[in-house]
């Protein structure tokens, strides 16, 4: 699988040892990202909730995770299983992390080469760094 934007890029460098860790947190950042939500059928246009509901699933050890990609295209053949959450958003990485809380981690890309895993408490060290 070949690096298809900026923060592949990144992954990959970080999957390489090229970057360090702590490198690679500082520019996941403000790289953007793509966060698929679920959406409701509308009835005449008018949306029933404001709040986004992303993609969610539990990794091994039954740790909550919010879904992200590097872009809407990589999302398509992993949302497919989940109906309701083909559209989504495209937003910094540091603006999804101010909404999603503490005790979630996140994982970009699943079922891709080019993706990773990020822990809760990963996520709670990151917030320290900006």
């Amino acid at each position: 699988m070949k690096a298809e934007n900026e923060l592949e890029k990144s992954i990959v460098s970080a999957q390489q040892g090229i970057i360090s860790a702590e490198q690679f947190l500082r520019e996941l950042l403000d790289r953007e990202v793509f966060m698929p939500i679920y959406e409701k059928q509308q009835i005449g246009g008018f949306q029933s909730s404001q709040t986004a509901v992303p993609l969610t699933i539990e990794d091994d050890e039954g740790q909550t995770l919010v879904v992200l990609f590097t872009s809407p295209e990589r999302a398509k053949n992993f949302t497919c299983q989940y109906p309701g959450y083909e559209g989504g958003l495209l937003t910094e990485f540091k603006w999804v992390m101010g909404k999603i809380g503490g005790g979630m981690g996140v994982i970009i890309n699943p079922d891709l080469d080019i993706g990773l895993e990020l822990a809760a408490d990963m996520l709670d060290q990151m917030s320290r760094l900006h």
